[in-house]
């Protein structure tokens, strides 16, 4: 009896699907034969002058073959809509990771994105720690398309770049969870003149004002291009966090005025619209958002919502010693609220300073450590389920800022980090497993310091940027402010009137000359490496704002040695 109503099921299926195949055919046979036949009709060039048109009142010749083309246009655009409705999306579906969930690592491309020879490095590193995700914020690296394409930037992945990242992941067996902001930090969206309406406060690119129709329909314009171009995908971060200044524009007081609302709820209100046009448009996927706004928001307020049904937060903390206590007050609000699922978030880098170039090991590897006493402590949650752990790496704080730390410069910290997560610790076994990743002979966390050259990719820049950090400033310094000839006799007035005399020059020459020449030469072969990873854009960047601010003075000073030396003691020059 079942199998004759499975069966039966299974042939009602087939009709209903070979129907819509149909239509869909019939419909789009009708569009190509229109659009055969426009030629036709604008050959012709049957114009009739309209007694309001531009010749006489209101202006504007009106053509059979203007007319036509607005016919085919419209059966076009009502076409579009007719197949989004018949040709419905494959039902996603998210992987089973047991009691230990996932583990994915964030890369962050709204600064210093890797060229994809890179990706395609690092992610079989990455499979080797355990990673089998990665949540990848594209922001303005995405190739944006259509009314979106101003958003992407001049060196944005194209189509098929994003077509083979999913490849790599997938022969990596990393699943790929795209995050994309809906709410705050929409500042590469925000600071276009197109968007500017937009802002929740006009001076500032932070915040989606949530009031505006165009608002989300931006947010699901996005949203759609990203998951139309990632059909696997299970899940679909929406980001969400620091909404800064909410509340405080024109149409947000008024609403607050008008329906004796808070803040809170007019958050939870764009998030569940947000939410609700994913899940009908893509059936099966879930969203993650980042927990931060909800912390100050009711049980009472996230329960009205509706928000829990689809979404699951993701709850993060990226300081080493940060309250245990208040995550577990967290996770019982939102277990109350409704909420079945929760994801936490880390930091291997990014996290110590909005300038920081040179990742301190220690301060992720003790976060970590802090992060498995609250997984150890799930079970007390017993109607939430751990789905994962992300490790954030931040590369900016945010549009505007400058980068943090770059990729390779975090890999040990990266490798350390996974290897804590996995073996419970940073055992003897984790530490073993850490240097043959890495190639290091040893790595002491404790003081930042690794053995050997490292063999993993991207190694080179790690080893320079390291050398750089402690060396470069101290070493142009110790020219420009504390040699003794150069105070006396070579300094700014000196310089300024050409005024020197070559005697007292030459005592500062060798040493002059031989700091500006050995760095010189590193810093070609250090530009070189990264080329090899980088998009022009972030080599000039961390160029000019880690090496050009000593460099420069140094180039200059030779500059001024080699002309006030060829005029051989000249009269002071006004």
């Amino acid at each position: 009896m079942f199998g004759r109503r499975g069966r039966g099921l299974q042939l009602d299926m087939a009709r209903i699907n070979c129907m819509t195949v149909l239509r869909f055919l019939v419909l789009l046979i009708v569009v190509i034969m229109g659009l055969k036949m426009y030629p036709i009709f604008k050959t012709k060039q049957l114009g009739t002058i309209a007694k309001d048109s531009f010749w006489s009142k209101r202006g504007g010749a009106i053509t059979n073959n203007q007319k036509m083309e607005h016919e085919v246009i419209q059966t076009t655009q009502q076409v579009k809509e007719i197949i989004k409705a018949e040709v419905k999306p494959k039902t996603r579906k998210q992987k089973d990771y047991g009691i230990s969930g996932m583990r994915i690592v964030h890369l962050d491309l709204k600064g210093a994105a890797p060229k994809l020879s890179y990706l395609q490095q690092i992610f079989p590193l990455l499979a080797s720690t355990g990673v089998n995700g990665i949540l990848m914020e594209y922001e303005d690296t995405f190739p944006y398309h259509d009314d979106l394409e101003i958003l992407k930037s001049t060196y944005a992945f194209s189509s098929a770049d994003i077509d083979k990242i999913q490849q790599l992941a997938e022969s990596n067996n990393l699943e790929i969870i795209p995050l994309i902001q809906t709410f705050g930090h929409m500042e590469f969206v925000l600071k276009h003149d197109k968007y500017w309406n937009l802002r929740e406060v006009k001076k500032y690119p932070n915040s989606l004002n949530p009031h505006l129709a165009g608002s989300l329909n931006l947010v699901k314009e996005m949203l759609s291009q990203v998951l139309d171009k990632h059909s696997k995908s299970g899940w679909i971060h929406i980001g969400a966090d620091e909404v800064f200044n909410l509340g405080e524009g024109t149409e947000s007081k008024q609403w607050i005025n008008e329906q004796r609302g808070d803040i809170g709820k007019m958050y939870l209100d764009h998030i569940k619209q947000v939410g609700s046009f994913v899940v009908k448009r893509y059936p099966g996927i879930k969203l993650i958002m980042w927990d931060d706004m909800m912390r100050k928001i009711s049980k009472e307020r996230i329960i009205e919502s509706g928000i829990t049904e689809h979404i699951t937060p993701m709850v993060w903390f990226y300081h080493p010693d940060f309250r245990i206590d208040q995550v577990e007050a967290f996770l019982t609000k939102y277990m109350d609220s409704g909420f079945k699922n929760v994801w936490f978030a880390s930091a291997f880098k990014g996290a110590t300073g909005v300038s920081q170039n040179w990742t301190p090991i220690k301060f992720h590897l003790e976060n970590h450590l802090r992060w498995l006493q609250v997984m150890k402590s799930i079970s007390k949650f017993s109607s939430l389920r751990f789905q994962g752990l992300a490790l954030t790496g931040w590369q900016r704080y945010d549009h505007f800022s400058t980068l943090c730390e770059l990729l390779p410069v975090a890999i040990p910290s990266l490798v350390v980090c996974m290897q804590t997560v996995t073996h419970g610790s940073f055992t003897e076994k984790a530490k073993t497993k850490s240097q043959q990743l890495l190639g290091f002979k040893n790595i002491n966390p404790e003081n930042n310091s690794s053995e050997g050259e490292g063999t993993f990719a991207g190694a080179e820049i790690y080893q320079m940027v390291r050398w750089i950090t402690q060396n470069l400033k101290s070493e142009v310094i110790s020219v420009l402010e504390n040699n003794r000839e150069i105070k006396g006799w070579f300094n700014r007035y000196n310089r300024k009137h050409q005024f020197a005399n070559p005697r007292n020059m030459e005592r500062f020459d060798s040493e002059l000359h031989r700091v500006h020449k050995n760095w010189e030469e590193y810093l070609g072969n250090f530009r070189a490496q990264m080329e090899n990873i980088y998009f022009p854009d972030t080599v000039e960047e961390w160029m000019e704002v880690n090496v050009n601010l000593y460099m420069d003075p140094l180039r200059e000073l030779v500059k001024d040695y080699k002309e006030i030396m060829a005029l051989m003691a000249a009269p002071k020059q006004n």
